[in-house]
């Protein structure tokens, strides 16, 4: 009789746990990236910090954008091939100035950015406001519209 039921076990742990990775894949993804940043290090802290500072502080720099759309991306993936429209999108905004980069996480270059982030999933995309402070934070594909109405809500910065 056990050897009946088994089977249909199995599918159905495993089917409460791919609903259940679903319904909590940004708290998943959120406490993985928690957990690099802890292990990141000293030193790839600091100069993830210089490289921010250098690049997305705009109080400092002088550079005139209101925000920093920074997108980790991999080659090959669909979810972020599907992201290019948007982005451009965003790129074009006349309401705010933004300044969109695409980091692609298979570049050497791009790892300790990774390890400061703690970029556990691609896309990722972080929204920074003119003092280079992570402002919003989305795992996955979202719209223009969508990262538009961050700037709608952050506009005290």
């Amino acid at each position: 009789m056990f050897r009946k039921i088994f089977p249909g076990i199995i599918v159905a742990i495993l089917a409460i746990g791919l609903i259940a990775g679903l319904l909590f894949k940004d708290n998943i993804n959120g406490f993985i990236s928690e957990k690099m940043k802890l292990q990141a290090g000293e030193e790839v802290i600091l100069s993830g910090e210089v490289w921010v500072d250098s690049l997305f502080n705009y109080t400092k720099n002088g550079k005139d954008f209101q925000y920093s759309l920074l997108q980790f991306k991999s080659t090959g993936c669909n979810i972020c091939k599907q992201m290019e429209p948007e982005l451009e999108n965003i790129r074009k905004t006349k309401d705010e100035k933004v300044n969109v980069m695409v980091l692609n996480v298979m570049n050497p270059n791009s790892q300790n950015v990774m390890k400061y982030f703690g970029i556990s999933a691609v896309p990722t995309q972080i929204l920074l406001d003119r003092k280079g402070n992570e402002i919003f934070r989305n795992y996955g594909f979202i719209s223009s519209s969508e990262i538009k109405q961050k700037f709608n809500g952050n506009n005290g910065s």
